[in-house]
């Protein structure tokens, strides 16, 4: 949860672990897995060596999947990445994690440093460059966001109106934090499948669902 009572991923990961795991009673953590997973994204830099390698083993993963999301979407084709990109680290997803891993663990290696070799590390920049511009910015992506803002505070504004309807677990965090605050951890759990099909079962009238 972030400070100003709204929603931040790293924060929302250290609160699923230390409040929601265990049927609420949460798990004990140490101060050093703790803050690797506060500091696994954002501009908050880890406390240890093994913090540092889940933020950038983190970024690979992400960016990587971005990709292979991004084809099944129509918004970008394998041909249509830059070609030093498929030179440099692969033009498969397995090959891409192959060589961003073996490059992490060799120059961590010989630096002492967790970080990427400055030659790999430029194209990783390229290639998150490339991805914002034709992906994360990309305006007929950006249009879709708008129709998942809409299914997110559908099931939020419900929920908040019949928290009835939520799992126990959720209803006692709501006695102790807040019915907002309850709310949030439960629709920030779901999957994208389980989060469609919560909306289809609250709005959509059983007729009208596609089978």
């Amino acid at each position: 949860m972030a400070e100003d009572g709204g929603f931040k991923h790293s924060e929302q990961s250290l609160r699923i672990a230390e409040v929601i795991e265990l049927n609420g009673d949460g798990l004990n953590l140490t101060h050093e897995v703790r803050n690797g997973i506060l500091c696994h994204t954002g501009s908050r830099k880890a406390d240890t060596l093994e913090g540092d390698i889940v933020r950038i083993a983190d970024r690979i993963a992400y960016i990587n999947h971005d990709i292979d999301d991004s084809v099944r979407a129509g918004i970008l084709s394998e041909d249509e990445i830059p070609a030093e990109i498929h030179c440099a680290i692969g033009s498969k997803h397995s090959e891409r994690i192959n060589t961003l891993i073996l490059d992490l663990i060799n120059e961590s290696k010989k630096t002492g440093i967790i970080s990427l070799s400055p030659n790999i590390a430029f194209i990783f920049d390229t290639f998150r460059d490339y991805m914002y511009k034709h992906v994360y910015l990309n305006l007929e992506a950006k249009s879709e966001e708008i129709k998942v803002s809409g299914i997110i505070k559908g099931i939020f504004n419900h929920y908040c109106g019949h928290p009835e309807e939520m799992p126990e677990d959720y209803r006692k965090i709501a006695e102790k934090d807040g019915l907002k605050r309850a709310v949030s951890d439960y629709v920030s759990g779901m999957t994208d499948k389980y989060a469609i099909h919560i909306y289809e079962k609250l709005f959509i009238p059983e007729a009208w669902q596609v089978r």
